[in-house]
């Protein structure tokens, strides 16, 4: 047997929810690009599931769907406050609070297309309403329940804030949705993949999804991003700063990619909007330090900005806290998750590698007196 450290390079399946074929990433063959300028979200969501995008009317039935099924038991919001809300991170209780969810679906454990397809859209409906819910809840408000006139973007930031977002910052909100939606076989998407092989059901299968998806080498990047750009706090300390940082050979987060070799396409789309965002709020350095971040991390190193270099600030200027960046993430990923998991259970078998053994061979059991 060959062993691979970490999977690198392997094909460990056949997809056609996305590709990445010479640094260009499409879902179900639409370019990123032209569907981060053009789409929404909703859009988005249903072309992963379906593999077209939706007609005018189809589009109407399916947001409808989404909006009529955002709301949240009580009783999940009721067990947030018994967290110990003051250490709990968001993603730690978004795992529990999706598992939680599937304990009020009566259709949870089949694996009937028609009812996969229905608990699809409860799951994406409603990850956004727990995690501004867990947000309100944190900071010593109520939940706010979902507004069904709003546009999916939109409502997510209605119900964290209160207030009807303007426009720039929905459209902001609704390309990192279109960006981060799915990216073929990630760590993620592999592990819902693995999990639901088993029949397990969809429930499971997105809950350990947001328990790979919480590691800092996976959704949590654009959070230490975030954290880094505090610690430098002025344009003048850039410099220093990251040259300590590159002789002491410490990893910059929000740079390079295994994928990639000339760079993340989606960078240059949450690079514009946090140009735009930053401008507005009236805090561009957060945008020139990311951009000076970028040239010199560049040059010294090669390696470019991936997606969630620039999420960090986009997300910054729409005021949400650092630490729902990665709920955020998963939000927007869970709609590729559910069309990787739908092709799973549609074309279905365990998925068990091997593993080289290297341990010691050929021993013999002695009585305990003997050891």
């Amino acid at each position: 047997m060959t062993t691979t450290r970490g999977l690198e390079g392997i094909v460990a399946t056949q997809s056609s929810v996305s590709s990445i074929i010479d640094d260009e990433l499409t879902y179900h063959g639409y370019g990123i690009d032209d569907l981060a300028e053009n789409a929404s979200f909703e859009e988005v969501v249903y072309l992963l599931w379906n593999g077209e995008l939706p007609t005018k009317e189809e589009l109407e039935s399916f947001s409808r769907a989404l909006a009529e099924q955002a709301g949240v038991p009580d009783e999940i919001f009721e067990q947030m406050k018994a967290y110990p809300i003051d250490s709990v991170h968001p993603m730690a209780a978004l795992r529990t609070s999706v598992s939680m969810l599937g304990l009020f679906d009566d259709e949870a454990e089949s694996v009937e297309e028609e009812k996969n397809y229905r608990k699809a859209i409860k799951l994406q409906a409603k990850i956004p309403t727990i995690v501004a819910g867990f947000e309100r809840i944190r900071s010593g408000k109520e939940p706010i329940a979902p507004n069904k006139e709003l546009s999916f973007a939109a409502n997510f930031l209605y119900m964290l804030t209160g207030e009807n977002p303007d426009a720039i910052s929905v459209k902001a909100f609704n390309k990192a949705l279109v960006l981060h939606a799915d990216h073929e076989l990630n760590a993620s998407t592999f592990t819902a993949r693995v999990c639901v092989a088993t029949l397990s059901d969809m429930y499971s299968g997105i809950t350990a999804a947001i328990g790979a998806l919480k590691g800092p080498l996976h959704g949590g990047a654009n959070e230490g991003v975030m954290k880094m750009l505090l610690e430098i706090e002025e344009f003048e300390r850039v410099e220093p700063y990251i040259q300590k940082a590159l002789d002491n050979k410490e990893k910059i987060m929000g740079f390079g990619h295994r994928v990639y070799k000339n760079g993340d396409p989606r960078a240059k789309h949450l690079r514009e909007m946090s140009k735009q965002l930053t401008d507005v709020i009236k805090e561009s350095k957060w945008y020139d330090m990311s951009l000076r971040i970028e040239e010199l991390v560049t040059t010294q190193k090669g390696l470019l900005p991936n997606v969630d270099f620039y999420s960090a600030t986009v997300y910054h200027s729409l005021g949400i806290k650092h630490d729902l960046f990665t709920p955020i993430f998963a939000i927007s990923r869970t709609s590729g998750w559910i069309a990787h998991i739908l092709e799973q259970y549609a074309n279905n078998r365990l998925i068990r590698p091997r593993a080289e053994y290297v341990g010691p061979n050929k021993r013999s059991y002695k009585p305990v007196e003997s050891r």
